[in-house]
């Protein structure tokens, strides 16, 4: 401004057409960003599924989530005299991914990040329904919880009690895998049971375990067919009739052609539980394990830090693989935990857990101390190494 005037600047003009060009490049920028992640990832995200031997869309991607407290998910009710709950200042972590749906957007941010791994809508969510796969994984989920009970209880020095369960079906088997590894043909009960039915009764029998099944079934003989009632979810009681078969394992014994979920049921000595909410899957069993021993032994087995867990547990205290190991080390690293306990019988260890830490930590994921464990004593051991006190089981009798 000179007495009261406007002065233009050399070349004032191009400088202004030039902030409006540049304006208008970050504009249709903005604009591309936000329909690339409007726009499914399918139009370009493809995958191979085995079973069917031919490339599909992939619409989802499995995703690091959470890494949470175990010991938050502790609930015990009223405690007998001599049963003591000792205090932790470290905490067990387990850990859990999600299948998102992907944008293009998404897709082009994690197309070469090991921690994403594209999904088709069967590896998502398979070949059952979705009743089938919502009681699958709470049954698996609720095993878990009482498998991790009995083998944390019994490693601390109480005598918990376990009793066989109701017959849910997990599977129907394989009668004959195919050249390409899939199964060509499953045994003829595939016909009439499915993946979460729940046997109620054979031949008029009413059942309350797999032992009951199998006195109804001694003296059939394989193509000979027995009368079941079934529950199956979202659709209530059914009565089936089943064509028997003779076990792949033994041509002398007469099966339905089924493998059962573990539905054992545990009898503490008093009242424990652990609170699940809405999480499915068996992983956190040893999570669950440890954390239990925790709380219930003195000293500390995780030494006062905190440690996140991920693994299976059987009742022999053997330690079995998940899935989702490259997203769970990406969301314990997320959640600012550094050791992670993972099942040594892994496939993405096969080249060791050196070379998985290395692929994470250069793709930004950290480095996080990967630990593999095969079973419920190496758990224990490679938590005394790391500083943790060792499990010293009460010496306790309930009366």
């Amino acid at each position: 401004m000179a007495n009261g005037l406007d002065v233009e600047l050399p070349g004032g003009k191009w400088l202004g057409r030039l902030g409006w060009l540049l304006g208008g490049v970050g504009l249709v920028a903005l604009a591309g960003i936000v329909a690339a992640s409007l726009v499914p990832a399918t139009l370009v995200a493809e995958k191979e599924n085995r079973r069917l031997m031919e490339m599909q869309p992939a619409p989802f991607a499995q995703t690091p989530a959470s890494a949470e407290s175990v010991n938050e998910r502790v609930v015990f009710g009223d405690l007998p005299d001599e049963v003591k709950r000792f205090e932790t200042n470290g905490d067990f972590f387990f850990v859990t991914v999600s299948a998102p749906e992907q944008s293009l957007l998404s897709w082009f941010a994690g197309r070469s990040d090991p921690a994403i791994d594209l999904l088709t809508t069967e590896d998502k969510f398979g070949v059952r329904t979705a009743s089938q796969r919502r009681e699958a994984a709470l049954q698996q989920m609720r095993s878990a919880s009482q498998e991790a009970q009995f083998v944390a209880l019994t490693a601390a020095g109480y005598e918990p009690e376990i009793s066989l369960g109701e017959v849910v079906v997990e599977e129907v088997l394989c009668r004959e895998i195919g050249d390409d590894g899939l199964c060509a043909e499953f045994f003829p009960s595939d016909l009439a049971i499915d993946p979460s039915d729940t046997i109620l009764e054979a031949e008029g029998k009413e059942l309350n375990s797999v032992e009951d099944l199998s006195a109804v079934l001694d003296g059939k003989l394989p193509g000979d067919t027995i009368d079941l009632k079934i529950r199956r979810p979202d659709v209530g009681i059914l009565d089936v009739t089943v064509e028997l078969a003779a076990s792949p394992d033994d041509p002398t014994r007469t099966i339905v052609g089924f493998r059962p979920f573990d539905t054992r049921v545990v009898t503490l000595p008093f009242q424990v539980d652990i609170d699940t909410g809405r999480i499915g899957g068996p992983s956190a069993g040893l999570a669950f394990t440890l954390a239990l021993i925790d709380e219930l032994t003195d000293g500390e087995l995780t030494g006062g830090r905190n440690i996140a867990v991920t693994g299976t547990i059987s009742l022999d205290g053997s330690v079995g693989p998940i899935g989702g190991l490259s997203q769970k080390v990406s969301a314990v690293h997320q959640h600012h935990v550094d050791v992670f306990l993972v099942p040594a019988s892994q496939r993405e260890l096969a080249e060791g857990e050196d070379e998985l830490r290395k692929k994470l930590n250069d793709a930004g994921h950290g480095d996080v101390e990967i630990i593999p464990v095969a079973t419920l004593d190496e758990a224990l051991q490679a938590l005394e190494d790391l500083g943790g006190d060792p499990l010293v089981p009460v010496n306790i009798t309930l009366s």
